[in-house]
C-alpha cells in the first residue's frame, strides 16, 4: 500500500514530542499507520565533532554508520508519537538494528531523510514491527536503516518467524573500554535520545532496571568505531541484535572476526555477559 508522505520544512522539536509521549499508555490499534514524514537536513559541524567524541569515533571525511540515526531523531519520535500510531512509546524496546550503507557518506548534505513504520509481525513476546530511515542526496538513496522494535503489549496471531542463525566465527580481543555513569546523559545531549532509562539510576528504576543503561546506538556506534578498518567505505550491510542491557558505569569488550568481507562480532561485559551480536557483510541489491 502507498504512503502516505508527510513533507516538513524542518526537523521537529522534540520537547513537546517527549510530552506526548509521556502521556500516551495505552494500545490504540493492532495495524500500523501508511504514514511517512520526511524532511531536508544538513550535518552540523560542531555536532558531528560532538557525536564522533561521545562515541570515541576517529575523524574522517565520512559519516559514522551509525549518525543518520542521530539525523534522523526528531522525525522518528514524531512518527512513533502521532496519534495514528496506534502503541505508547514508552515501554517500546529496541531488539535489533540494520544499517545498510549503499555508497560512501560524504559530504555534509543537503540530505532528505525519511521515516515511516512496517512489517507488524508476532512475537513469543508480543509483536515487533520496522523503523525504517533512509537518507538520500541528489544521486538517491545513500543509506537505510531498519530499527526492528518489540511492543509488549500487543498480542498477535500468527507463527513467529524463524530467525536465520549464521555458522559462527571464530572471534577474538579487539577492544575495550569504559562505560561511566554519565555515558547516558552525554549521548543523550548530542542525539536527543532522553528516555529516562538511559540517564540515572533513580530514573531508571521507575522502568524496572537497578541503574541506567547505555543506549543500545551508542554501544553500537563505539563498536563499529573498534571495527573501523574491518570495514569498508561503502557497500555493506552491519546488523546487530541487543541482548542484555548495558548497566552503567561498566566496563565492556569488544571480541570480533578477522578482517573480511563478512564477518561477525560481540560485545560482553563482566563474567562474559552477552550484551550485542553482530555481523557485517557484502550489501547484495
Amino acid at each position: 500500500m502507498a504512503i502516505d508522505w508527510l513533507d516538513l520544512d524542518t526537523p521537529p522539536a522534540l520537547p513537546g514530542l517527549f510530552l506526548r509521549a509521556a502521556l500516551r499508555r495505552k494500545v490504540t490499534g493492532r495495524q500500523l499507520p501508511n504514514i511517512g514524514l520526511r524532511c531536508r537536513v544538513e550535518v552540523e559541524p560542531q555536532h558531528l565533532a560532538r557525536y564522533r567524541q561521545v562515541c570515541a569515533i576517529a575523524d574522517s571525511p565520512y559519516l559514522p554508520p551509525v549518525y543518520p540515526h542521530v539525523l534522523a531523531f526528531g522525525l522518528q519520535m514524531k512518527l512513533l508519537t502521532d496519534r495514528r500510531f496506534p502503541f505508547p512509546l514508552l515501554g517500546l524496546v529496541h531488539l535489533e538494528n540494520r544499517v545498510r550503507v549503499l555508497r560512501p557518506l560524504g559530504g555534509l548534505g543537503p540530505f532528505q531523510i525519511s521515516v515511516q513504520v512496517t512489517d507488524l509481525q508476532p512475537h513469543d513476546k508480543g509483536a515487533t514491527f520496522s523503523l525504517i530511515t533512509r537518507l538520500e542526496d541528489q544521486l538517491g538513496l545513500l543509506w537505510e536503516g531498519d530499527s526492528r522494535i518489540l511492543c509488549r503489549a500487543l498480542r498477535l496471531e500468527g507463527q513467529v518467524p524463524l530467525r536465520a542463525e549464521q555458522p559462527p566465527l571464530e572471534l577474538t580481543p579487539l577492544a575495550d573500554w569504559g562505560a561511566p555513569a554519565d555515558t547516558g546523559r552525554r549521548y543523550a545531549r548530542v542525539a536527543g535520545d532522553y528516555n529516562p532509562i538511559h540517564l540515572y539510576a533513580a530514573t531508571a528504576r521507575l522502568f524496572g532496571f537497578p541503574r541506567a543503561i547505555a543506549h543500545g546506538l551508542w554501544n553500537k556506534a563505539r563498536s563499529l568505531a573498534a571495527l573501523q578498518a574491518h570495514l569498508p567505505q561503502a557497500g555493506y550491510v552491519v546488523e546487530v541484535r541487543f541482548q542484555k542491557p548495558v548497566l552503567l558505569p561498566t566496563h565492556v569488550a569488544l571480541q570480533a572476526s578477522e578482517p573480511g568481507a563478512n564477518g561477525q562480532f560481540r560485545l560482553v561485559g563482566e563474567s562474559d555477559t552477552p550484551h550485542m551480536a553482530g555481523s557485517w557483510q557484502p550489501l547484495t541489491v
